[in-house]
């Protein structure tokens, strides 16, 4: 189809390009056009250019989609593509999630520098992660271990964990395969004891409400199955009032028509725990997640989440 130069919004870091490359790339092959018809938009945001505190103190996630949105809504950009895990479940009026791509692996990828594995840690060993869901997993898989903030892009994370200043940290697989870095892993950690964020491993299309040039640009490209499991793992999120202040994981698998749900809360030290399960349609996808959230949330208590925010 012709049309303008399409404007493609991301974040600057070496993996948000390579995401806004992927998403260039199958535009580029579902419309059989070239790479002159797009324009890839590098916007600075809130969340890469703090780095001295955790963004749960600085203002939540969206500190990662501010500036991107609001370029969004002025057409500066015409599409923006984000980690779907990035994105807050309310969005700016106007804006919606238009498309995901299909998702990658959704596991958690462990570097170790003093061991291999995170289980074969020495005691009291120093792990580095500024996720609120993988330090509570840590501390409740190995309380001995302390975990300290560690902000910044997967390669300033490695640079830090190189120079010594900790013995292991935690990255996304998904991100580490996109930018080709999947040697660094020394451990792939199993689902059943390290479920995922909500969104891990799969990039997310947000665009303005009522653009059809777009949404038919965008069509051939999105995942039904992906974009159905993201329904789920959000309203799940969002029934929790999820935020970078909560450890929240979740994950939702997709087999034919059917959809298979699980999902944990966990307190900050990792030692109160609660699950739960879900299974049913997966054209209901968002009915599921929301009802699961309910679920535990009335399992886990309010007293639960006193202190949290």
């Amino acid at each position: 189809m012709q049309m303008d130069v399409l404007k493609i919004g991301t974040r600057g870091s070496a993996l948000a390009l390579a995401q806004a490359h992927e998403t260039r790339a199958r535009l580029m092959a579902a419309h059989g056009l070239p790479e002159a018809a797009f324009e890839i938009v590098v916007i600075s945001t809130s969340g890469d250019r703090i780095q001295d505190r955790p963004l749960s103190e600085a203002g939540g996630k969206g500190l990662f989609t501010k500036e991107i949105e609001e370029a969004l809504l002025d057409r500066r950009i015409d599409i923006a593509v984000h980690s779907s895990k990035d994105m807050p479940t309310a969005l700016p009026a106007g804006l919606e999630l238009s498309a995901f791509l299909e998702r990658e692996d959704v596991r958690d990828a462990f570097i170790g520098r003093a061991a291999a594995r995170l289980e074969d840690l020495p005691q009291r060993a120093v792990v580095g992660s500024s996720s609120l869901r993988r330090q509570a997993l840590i501390r409740r898989l190995r309380p001995d271990i302390e975990v300290v903030m560690f902000r910044g892009n997967v390669q300033t994370r490695l640079r830090k964990l190189y120079e010594g200043q900790v013995a292991g940290t935690l990255l996304a697989n998904a991100g580490l395969r996109r930018l080709g870095m999947a040697d660094v892993i020394t451990e792939l950690l199993p689902l059943e004891r390290f479920p995922p964020a909500p969104g891990q491993g799969a990039i997310c299309i947000e665009s303005r409400i009522g653009d059809e040039k777009v949404k038919t640009m965008l069509e051939p490209i999105g995942h039904v199955a992906t974009a159905q499991a993201l329904s789920c793992e959000r309203a799940f999120l969002a029934a929790l009032d999820g935020s970078c202040r909560t450890p929240i994981a979740g994950y939702a698998q997709i087999d034919g028509e059917r959809l298979a749900f699980a999902g944990m809360i966990l307190s900050p030290d990792g030692q109160a725990v609660h699950e739960v399960a879900a299974e049913g349609r997966a054209a209901e996808a968002a009915p599921l997640g929301t009802d699961a959230g309910e679920r535990i949330r009335e399992k886990a208590g309010a007293r639960f989440f006193e202190g949290w925010s």
